[in-house]
């Protein structure tokens, strides 16, 4: 990864900017795409000079009303303006906690009673952590379900998987770019980074871009092998005794045939839990002697 994390964040959210968008009059052709450095000065009220040494990675400390002035300046919304701040180091980043990969056991009991909805735990880059049975069997397609970003750009399932595939890939692309405001320099983050771009066409456009944008409530459209098409809704809470992890929840319209699809993959896969568990265990051989 980039050392400069936050030069890149600016100079990639200023070249989405047009003119008009805010404000002000355009003249003539452009040679750059978006505003030019000396327009974001003038936006933010500070000097080009200043702004300049920002992008280049010569100013890495800019106070908290500079910040506030160049997230009103790029138009950032409220995820993207908490990741300008952590870039900045201007909010506390508490990295990566100890034990990230752990799950609470009360978490992994509650999401064992969400019986027709699917949840599962992921950190910041992801990870997939713990899932419900019912998660376990809506993943089942692919073939590794151990990290959301590698199964939308690396398993071949999440092309069909992803009915809205190109939405999906954006959208956790987003939540990725979250990551490095916590902590820029997370191996895992960067080794992630680096086997998505050599696995994916897509994926280092989308990161390039420098979208933020954290997990909230978005509808998924899914389509999966043994019951259809289904279209979700999904809730993120964090956990609070885990800094980073997240809970997601998904959820289908009451009376839907979405629910009714949901509710026939968990007993198809109870029927198969059950079937597995009644087999009979072959005893081992005895060695000829």
């Amino acid at each position: 990864m980039a050392g400069n994390e936050l030069g890149e964040f600016l100079r990639a959210r200023r070249a989405r900017l047009r003119p008009e968008d805010v404000g002000l009059r355009h003249h003539g052709q452009r040679r750059v795409a978006g505003l030019r450095r000396e327009e974001i000065a003038v936006l933010a009220g500070v000097s080009a000079d200043y702004y300049t040494r920002l992008e280049q990675g010569r100013e890495r400390n800019p106070s908290a009303q500079v910040l506030d002035a160049l997230s009103r300046a790029l138009d950032l919304a409220d995820d993207a303006r908490e990741h300008l701040y952590r870039l900045a180091g201007a909010v506390p980043g508490t990295g990566r906690a100890r034990g990230r990969d752990l799950v609470g056991p009360a978490l992994l009991r509650l999401m064992d009673t969400f019986t027709a909805c699917p949840a599962f735990v992921v950190d910041r880059t992801l990870d997939v952590l713990a899932a419900n049975a019912l998660a376990q069997a809506l993943f089942s397609p692919f073939e590794r379900a151990d990290n959301l970003l590698r199964m939308i750009f690396a398993d071949p399932a999440g092309r069909s998987f992803y009915a809205a595939w190109h939405q999906a890939a954006e959208a956790a692309v987003a939540n990725l770019r979250v990551a490095t405001g916590h902590d820029p320099h997370d191996p895992r983050l960067a080794g992630l980074v680096t086997e998505l771009s050599e696995h994916s066409a897509e994926f280092p456009a989308l990161w390039a871009a420098h979208d933020v944008r954290g997990k909230t409530r978005e509808a998924k459209e899914l389509l999966h092998p043994e019951v259809g098409p289904l279209s979700l809704t999904y809730r993120a809470f964090g956990v609070r005794d885990a800094p980073g992890q997240e809970l997601i929840v998904y959820q289908a319209e009451p009376g839907s045939p979405s629910e009714q699809a949901l509710a026939l993959l968990g007993t198809l896969a109870a029927t198969r839990r059950a079937s597995a568990a009644a087999a009979p265990r072959t005893p081992p051989r005895t060695p000829p002697r």
